[in-house]
């Protein structure tokens, strides 16, 4: 049976904040103890595959971290979009719901952008101070998505520093 919810974060573990998304499922699972609604997947970049991950969801979060998100997070609601990314190995969320609706010819669940604004994406480095505070922050704000069901329509950032 598929959990009604994914959280679904991806980046690179040994490129210092790019470890955010991954770090973020990590975290959150175990803060929630085996909760049977929500399957949690991380991975180093989204591909075209990821698109059936979305099947038989109400809903689903995708994390990353980000240069350009203000800091400490940005929570945005997604839509499908064929973008340059389509074509490439490493895909926008927008791309794997624009392919969810190609292969389904139906619209997939209601998702969400969870951007964790990070710093340095060094290979070898560790995640940074900054970036771990922002992680916690982003943690809790995981934590109230799951228990109240909220999908966001608008940018959620800074006011939850």
């Amino acid at each position: 049976m598929t959990a009604p919810v994914l959280v679904f974060g991806w980046g690179n573990r040994s490129r210092g904040d790019d470890a955010l998304g991954p770090l973020f499922v990590e975290q959150l699972r175990d803060a929630l103890g085996g909760d049977d609604r929500v399957e949690f997947f991380d991975d180093y970049q989204l591909q075209v595959e990821h698109a059936l991950d979305l099947v038989g969801r109400e809903r689903v979060l995708f994390v990353d971290a980000s240069l350009t998100a203000a800091a400490p997070f940005e929570a945005t609601t997604l839509h499908p979009s064929r973008d340059a990314t389509f074509t490439t190995h490493a895909m926008s969320p927008g791309s794997v719901m624009h392919v969810f609706r190609d292969l389904h010819h139906a619209e997939p669940p209601p998702c969400t952008l969870l951007a964790i604004r990070g710093e340095r994406f060094e290979l070898g480095e560790a995640p940074t101070p900054a970036a771990l505070e922002h992680l916690a922050l982003a943690v809790a704000w995981g934590r109230e998505w799951l228990a109240t069901g909220a999908r966001h329509e608008h940018v959620e950032a800074a006011a939850h520093a």
